[in-house]
């Protein structure tokens, strides 16, 4: 059973890192958020009931997508994270109980929670230095967004200075920038009138006019500006969110006039059905209502888990639906060479906005639905993307439709045979999977997309369509040939294609140039290697700390060394799953030599160490046996916030285990190799100057 939760689990990290992809980078979402939603909240389960599954590079443990490129990058100081789901009452009542278990409350404590509206729009962050606005940045992928300064100064919600006297020398306000129903449907209709391209939806609308290239576009957009929450502030004018939230109106921003202070489970449940009843009259989208625990001190104890914060819950709206005709089957073959079926759909409107394509998932959920061409399907929607299929209407399929047969040869030009991966436990997985690897040209495509790509190397100006086009010339077949484009353009005289000239020949040579240093992690992450996202990139990075220890481990790995493997294993979160992929990617001749070639080809950052100047900071640590002053959980984000890696094993590279009562074989095994050991009291008096 625990193979196939692995197997399981992998399938979903793979999925749902192939849906951020064409969500976030390349604007072709595939899915619902519905869909989307519930694949995120089965790996959430999955991981809830087999921790030993959770991987850094885990969807559930990092948040959005990375900034555009178009424009500055900015580092956000407190990082701009997500929010878990929850769709049912009994979702409500389970986060409810994790508070109250984490903070060890008694049963009949009370738990004051803020409630509020959850407007579907783009985040934002404006920070403000002695009161005057210094800079606006969007979330981008939580760490670093994009600055948009000269755009946000033309929103009219958004003040130049905050009001009142005596301002925080820091205060950085967040929120939502949206645009209401009413101003979208007469923009459109501007849009129609001058023959330009609609927008699909209000929040593609705001996130579309707020990141113009020229101010002047902004400010002729109808944009606004809701505050529900702070980053980095260099004083606290109040000690509760609902406190914190009256401070910022006094101050002269906006915030929902809807929200509301609640003290029971069942006035939250009660407020969200009143919004739901609402939500067809608010002039602005929303998708579901926030809850916040009020307790500010409490926040910051419960911390975060992933990419979400313990304290916070977004109770989600039942999705929309509609009907309408499955008018072709698809097939699209991703990097890894996972077949994905999409249906082509007859248009239809769902909740606002017209649909096409739905994701089918893979062979056996389309038998599992007896999906055919020529059926009517209900489709649902909850958000602003493609809609999942929830059934067929068996009663209105047509004569002559016939069961779809899923191919037993991939539709590259090399037609190899489709191969469908076996668990451990000897089970089939779902994915179907094209086994002609960088021999498939959709594979090696998709492999130099991901390697181009914003949060991989970044090449300004090398895009889908040029990867595409380079590929099928000839001039590009692995990474390291994109850093030979310039040596090798007398012969390809690049400049006198369509679509080229001499300054975006020159643009584009120098965007490749200045992508030659790169850091360990992005390196890693650009191979494109199974289970290996941005996360556990940046774990082996920092484990491994150069480029040339990360390759001779993997070296090391590849030919069957126990040592390597344990120490890899040893890593934070590093499970099975990551190291059999890179054992696999190394084992590999071709890979290896590819990662040789582009390895002489740029040069390699070493990783950096983390900022924080705490007495742990940088050190590896495991905790062992009973904590008595503070929960495992609570000890682990505390440790993590102070710049620690926390590992679930002992070996030579761990600095530090905290051992409890009832420790066992760790604090042994720490013994034995001579690894420092304090008690949970000496551990929280060496943190003490830094909490």
């Amino acid at each position: 059973m625990k193979h196939d939760a692995a197997a399981r689990a992998a399938e979903l990290r793979a999925r749902i890192a192939h849906h951020d992809r064409q969500y976030y980078e390349l604007d072709r979402p595939e899915i619902s958020d519905a869909d989307y939603d519930a694949l995120l909240t089965e790996l959430r389960a999955l991981e809830r009931e087999h921790p030993q599954l959770i991987t850094p590079d885990s969807p559930t443990q990092r948040v959005g997508g990375a900034p555009s490129g178009r424009f500055p990058k900015v580092r956000h100081a407190v990082p701009m994270l997500s929010l878990a789901n929850g769709f049912t009452p009994e979702d409500v009542g389970g986060f409810i109980d994790r508070v109250r278990r984490f903070l060890k409350l008694d049963a009949g404590e009370p738990i004051e929670l803020t409630a509020e509206p959850k407007i579907d729009g783009l985040s934002l962050s404006l920070r403000y230095e002695r009161g005057v606005l210094a800079r606006g940045a969007t979330r981008g992928d939580g760490t670093e967004g994009e600055d948009v300064t000269a755009n946000v100064r033309r929103v009219a919600d958004i003040r130049e200075r905050m009001r009142g006297h005596g301002p925080p020398e820091v205060c950085e306000v967040r929120g939502e920038v949206y645009m209401t129903r009413s101003a979208f449907l007469e923009l459109n209709e501007e849009q129609v009138a001058a023959g330009r391209t609609v927008f699909a939806n209000p929040r593609n609308s705001a996130a579309g006019s707020l990141r113009q290239l020229d101010p002047e576009v902004t400010a002729s957009r109808p944009l606004r500006f809701l505050a529900y929450a702070w980053g980095e502030m260099s004083e606290m004018p109040a000690d509760t969110q609902w406190g914190m939230m009256q401070w910022l109106e006094r101050r002269g921003f906006p915030t929902n006039p809807l929200s509301r202070l609640c003290r029971s489970l069942d006035e939250l449940l009660a407020f969200h059905h009143e919004i739901e009843l609402q939500r067809a009259t608010l002039d602005y989208d929303i998708d579901g209502v926030v809850y916040k625990v009020n307790r500010l001190d409490w926040q910051r104890r419960l911390g975060f888990v992933g990419r979400d914060p313990r304290w916070a819950l977004a109770h989600k709206f039942p999705a929309q639906k509609a009907t309408t005709v499955v008018n072709a089957i698809e097939l699209q073959v991703g990097r890894t060479g996972a077949l994905t079926p999409v249906a082509k759909l007859a248009p239809v409107n769902v909740g606002g906005v017209v649909v096409s394509n739905a994701t089918l998932h893979n062979e056996d959920y389309i038998r599992e639905l007896d999906v055919r061409i020529g059926d009517t399907v209900t489709v649902q929607r909850a958000g602003d993307v493609i809609p999942q299929v929830l059934g067929v209407l068996l009663e209105r399929r047509p004569p002559h439709a016939r069961p779809f047969k899923f191919p037993k040869t991939c539709p590259c030009p090399l037609a190899t045979p489709v191969v469908r991966d076996v668990t451990a436990a000897g089970k089939e997985s779902a994915v179907s999977r094209c086994s002609g690897e960088l021999a498939c040209p959709h594979q090696r495509i998709e492999h130099l997309r991901h390697f181009v790509s914003r949060r991989a190397f970044d090449i300004e100006g090398l895009g889908e369509k040029q990867i595409n086009l380079f590929y099928e010339q000839g001039w590009i077949k692995e990474p390291a040939d994109i850093f030979t484009l310039a040596r090798r353009n007398e012969e390809i005289r690049l400049e006198q294609h369509e679509g080229f000239g001499e300054v975006s020949v020159r643009n584009l040579f120098a965007a490749v140039e200045a992508r030659r240093t790169i850091s360990l992690e992005r390196f890693i992450f650009a191979l494109g290697i199974r289970h290996v996202g941005e996360t556990t990139a940046r774990s082996l990075a920092r484990g491994y700390g150069t480029y040339e220890s990360f390759r001779e481990a993997c070296r090391q790995l590849a030919g069957g060394d126990a040592e390597a493997r344990q120490e890899l294993d040893a890593m934070d979160q590093i499970g099975e799953t990551v190291i059999e992929s890179l054992t696999s990617y190394f084992s590999e001749p071709h890979n290896t030599g590819m990662v040789d070639h582009l390895a002489r080809e740029v040069r390699i950052l070493a990783a950096e160490r983390p900022a924080t100047a705490s007495p742990i900071a940088g050190k590896t640590i495991v905790f062992t046996g009973r904590l008595e002053q503070m929960t495992r959980d609570e000890a682990k984000a505390l440790a993590e916030r102070l710049g620690a890696a926390v590992s679930g094993s002992v070996s030579k590279k761990t600095d530090l285990v905290v051992a409890g009562p009832e420790a066992g074989s760790k604090l042994t095994k720490a013994n034995d190799l001579g690894v420092k050991v304090l008690d949970e009291s000496q551990f929280l008096e060496l943190l003490k100057e830094s909490r």
